[in-house]
């Protein structure tokens, strides 16, 4: 089993976590302290948003093979994001997070253990672009389309967006509201784009190209990145706040 470390996706991983930390910063600025700047709405602001759910994504996928208690993990992280929304519930019902990423990862990681035996049957290079083309198939489900991005290939039932079950799995119910969702479908299928991308570096002998040395800083931040996730927001709404109170 591998359990070697690995600094390069820490240190991509630590990159991915600081971009998101700006990301959220100004998100607050624009909806928490009422700060108009219309670049935010724009396609760019999009990209950048998505750059760092893809990669964060991805890399969990990537890096789920490495060490060895693996359902610990997967429970650790979606308890933790059972936190993040009660708090929010609690303390924050306008900017309330159900089904958040950290809900999200926790689930994958724990469903992984269940397929890895049956994922481990095939070959990875079709396992990777089988796993990725159903999550580009499924990227608009939760707005009622098959399809990617602006491509809809056709509509999906009505009937499956009905309750907090089908809200979880990527069908949302009418009404829902989260301020950082991310359904199981359609990112499972990139989660698991990323189990196979291991198993295909893995298979090629490629490895050992993810050794070398930690970055400052980014590698610190990979390796604690649910720590970091955990404080990153309520430290920046705290940072932001004094300065728009004596601003």
């Amino acid at each position: 089993m591998e359990s070697k470390r690995y600094e390069w996706p820490d240190n991509i991983r630590g990159f991915t976590l600081i971009s998101m930390i700006f990301y959220h910063a100004v998100w607050d600025i624009v909806y928490l302290f009422d700060v108009e700047w219309t670049w935010f709405q724009s396609g760019l602001a999009y990209l950048w948003q998505q750059s760092i759910c893809w990669t964060f994504i991805f890399l969990s996928g990537f890096c789920w093979s490495f060490g060895r208690n693996k359902m610990r993990r997967g429970i650790i992280v979606f308890l933790a994001g059972m936190v993040v929304s009660l708090v929010t519930v609690i303390a924050m019902p306008g900017s309330l997070i159900l089904f958040g990423v950290l809900t999200f990862l926790g689930t994958a990681m724990l469903v992984m253990i269940l397929l890895e035996p049956l994922c481990r049957k095939g070959k990875p290079l079709i396992g990777f672009a089988v796993s990725l083309l159903l999550f580009l198939l499924l990227r608009n489900i939760n707005d009622g389309n098959l399809g990617f991005e602006a491509a809809e290939v056709m509509a999906v039932p009505k009937e499956l967006y009905a309750n907090d079950v089908s809200t979880f799995l990527g069908f949302p119910k009418k009404g829902f509201f989260s301020t950082d969702y991310f359904s199981f479908f359609p990112w499972f299928f990139l989660f698991q784009a990323g189990y196979f991308g291991y198993r295909i570096a893995k298979e090629r002998e490629w490895l050992r190209f993810l050794k070398g040395s930690q970055i400052p800083v980014l590698g610190t931040v990979g390796k604690h990145s649910l720590v970091v996730y955990l404080i990153h927001q309520p430290v920046v709404y705290g940072v932001l706040y004094v300065f728009f109170y004596f601003v």
